[in-house]
């Protein structure tokens, strides 16, 4: 007869080792697509033939006096080519809340939007935390320096009515000979253009004692909060090397220098004003030479040197084809000569900010997309801001109503 206790026993055994199997075959199969999973991602971050994703979530640091205009109007194209939201000042105001620390609330209509906006370039001084509670967790934060030589001369220029440090001075050379004569920390929210301004622009104090252990700390942190850092005597390389980090297109980072001012007033400074800027400055300096060193690191990591002669190279015919097909003078201009006020960029100090005059024939596409190329920034910020909140008050910058109306 059938021993059906041996039997019952007998078929639990076998259901017991058909589970073990299920199970092992089960981890088996879910460690090899582990296995592909991790050499999938791996393979594509190496290969930089892979295609990959435009960044449409990117945060630019504008500096100043760093050619950050024209990096803006980079950025604001691009939020409209593809209706993007970008995170503008707040009322009246064409900075996000300078020269204080960012606060999330600089931004327009932030507790209605919260997280949602897609690029944030506008100035401001730059506080990680705040900033987070603006733009999304996988935000692209980048940057740029200028050499501190040029820049200081160039704030001289610009900023000289409203500094007192430039005002009481006769020229920027004899500034630098006695900083500390015009300089007074005390006074410096009216002071912070004439000493480390991209110190301070990153949220540090630009007044800072020169301390290795400190410089080494801040740069580090730097590094942590940026993923990437562009040079302004590099423009055009830094174009193409944004490009590759944020998988664009040619014509997404194709410019025309905007915010530039005239030859005539520049200011020659001696060789003794140049070395006393590296010491009145050295946080800048100091800043500057890690940043430039990472920069071309960067690019031979990433594109190759040969590669990126080639990429310019077309970067700048494509510029020129624009120029071409847009400007009636092929180049800037003066303020005095520039025709449609409306395009007529800020004028401060005893800068001569030149601007750009558009042929007269264009069709109504070429003209728009000209238009956009060579709009100065606080138009462009009227004009985004009145798109973006059509329901606020109108920026009053003392705009023609051009860029200041919905179009």
């Amino acid at each position: 007869p059938l021993n059906l206790s041996f039997l019952c026993r007998h078929t639990k055994c076998l259901i017991f080792s058909l589970c073990l199997g299920l199970i092992f075959l089960s981890g088996f199969f879910h460690m090899k697509n582990k296995d592909y999973t991790i050499s999938k991602v791996h393979e594509e971050l190496l290969n930089p033939f892979m295609p990959c994703r435009a960044k449409t979530n990117v945060m630019f640091l504008k500096t100043h006096k760093t050619a950050s205009s024209t990096v803006l109007n980079i950025m604001f194209r691009f939020t409209e080519r593809y209706n993007l939201t970008v995170a503008l000042p707040a009322d009246q105001l064409v900075h996000l809340g300078y020269p204080s620390t960012f606060l999330a609330h600089f931004v327009e209509e932030f507790r209605t939007i919260g997280q949602n906006y897609n690029i944030m370039c506008n100035h401001l001084r730059f506080n990680p935390s705040e900033v987070q509670k603006v733009m999304a967790a996988n935000t692209f934060y980048f940057s740029i320096l200028r050499n501190p030589i040029p820049l200081l001369e160039s704030s001289y220029i610009y900023y000289k009515d409203i500094v007192p440090a430039f005002r009481i001075s006769k020229d920027v050379n004899e500034y630098l000979a006695s900083p500390t004569k015009y300089y007074h920390p005390a006074d410096y929210k009216q002071n912070i253009y004439a000493r480390n301004i991209m110190w301070f622009d990153f949220g540090y104090d630009n007044n800072a004692e020169d301390n290795q252990k400190y410089i080494q700390a801040v740069l580090k942190e730097i590094e942590q909060n940026f993923h990437l850092i562009l040079i302004a005597e590099y423009f055009d390389e830094s174009m193409i090397l944004l490009k590759h980090t944020l998988c664009w297109d040619l014509d997404d980072v194709v410019y025309f220098k905007l915010n530039s001012r005239s030859q005539d007033t520049v200011q020659t400074l001696t060789p003794e004003s140049e070395e006393q800027i590296k010491a009145w400055c050295s946080l800048d300096w100091k800043l500057y030479l890690h940043f430039n060193q990472s920069f071309w690191r960067r690019i031979e990591e990433t594109i190759g040197l040969e590669e990126l002669e080639k990429e310019v190279s077309r970067l700048r015919m494509r510029q020129k084809e624009l120029m071409e097909t847009c400007l009636l003078d092929q180049e800037a201009v003066g303020k005095d000569h520039v025709k449609n006020r409306a395009l007529l960029p800020f004028q401060p100090g005893d800068a001569n900010i030149l601007g750009y005059n558009l042929k007269q024939d264009l069709d109504n596409r070429t003209l728009r997309t000209c238009q956009k190329m060579v709009m100065p920034e606080l138009q462009y910020t009227s004009y985004l801001y009145a798109v973006q909140h059509p329901h606020k008050k109108r920026k009053q910058l003392g705009l023609p109503l051009l860029w200041t109306t919905f179009q």
